[in-house]
């Protein structure tokens, strides 16, 4: 079981992490002004310094006391979080099978296992859908925008 404590320091800390790779990152592009106008980076490095300022704010309302729902001692039971890891593990594999397979076999991949594994739809319906989805990625990207989405190793290795 989780504390409701130990999940608010947890999100400040993960979304505080977030926001210093958003001001790092901004700060590669360049803050501030050019002959151009605003450079690249100045916007998102001031959204990342409202990202920080938020979870520094969370992070030490999680610290200190207080009669807040951060003093309720469960907040998430096993089976709450037997749903959440339900939702999160493919999605975790889906986006780690995108360099390996490509987006449209990971795509696939992930609706099938969505629909199929927990049995909200029967095998072959899922397996239709998880094919739709590829081909609308493809047609949607590759053919009306004109964008490549990656393709992975497994299209390399194939000579695609």
């Amino acid at each position: 079981m989780i504390s409701r404590r130990a999940l608010e320091l947890a999100t400040a800390v993960l979304t505080g992490g977030f926001g210093v790779a958003v001001i790092v990152s901004s700060l590669d592009n360049g803050i501030g002004w050019s002959s151009a106008g605003v450079e690249a980076g100045t916007f998102p490095f001031l959204t990342g310094i409202i990202i920080v300022l938020g979870s520094l704010y969370n992070l030490a309302r999680g610290v200190l006391p207080a009669p807040t729902l951060a003093s309720v001692p469960i907040a998430i039971t096993p089976i709450e979080l037997r749903r959440l890891a339900g939702l999160f593990v493919p999605a975790a594999l889906f986006v780690a099978a995108i360099p390996l397979a490509g987006m449209y076999v990971a795509s696939a991949l992930y609706v099938f296992a969505v629909l199929a594994i927990p049995k909200h739809q029967s095998v072959p319906r899922a397996l239709a859908m998880a094919a739709a989805t590829a081909l609308a990625l493809y047609v949607v990207f590759e053919r009306m925008f004109q964008v490549s989405l990656p393709h992975g190793a497994l299209a390399a290795a194939l000579g695609f």
